[in-house]
């Protein structure tokens, strides 16, 4: 069985992960015999999907960050260089594109 199923993050499972625990209610020889298997793997599923939709999101929240901050770096080396932000990001990706190197 699965640990704390009933949280917050999974919320969309609810209806299937209580079927489940019904299921699982029955009985031992009901649950031994096989019969909540279809139900375990309809949770096992559902689980499975919401914890990649929350992967997906902090994937895309941590690229957004970081965009933030490579721009706040920029910035900051911008003025002490005394050369615009933009000037600075153009001469980033020519040198990396000319150099082969990634800066």
């Amino acid at each position: 069985m699965h640990s704390h199923l009933h949280t917050p993050y999974n919320i969309n499972c609810e209806e299937i992960m209580t079927a489940l625990d019904e299921c699982h209610a029955r009985g031992f020889i009901h649950k031994a015999l096989g019969n909540c298997n279809d139900i375990k793997r309809d949770v096992n599923r559902c689980l499975a999907g919401e914890r990649y939709e929350r992967a997906k999101r902090n994937r895309n929240d941590a690229r957004e960050k970081r965009k933030r901050i490579e721009k706040i770096w920029a910035d900051e080396r911008a003025a002490a260089t005394g050369v615009s932000a933009a000037d600075s990001t153009t001469t980033t990706v020519a040198t990396a594109t000319a150099g082969g190197e990634k800066q």
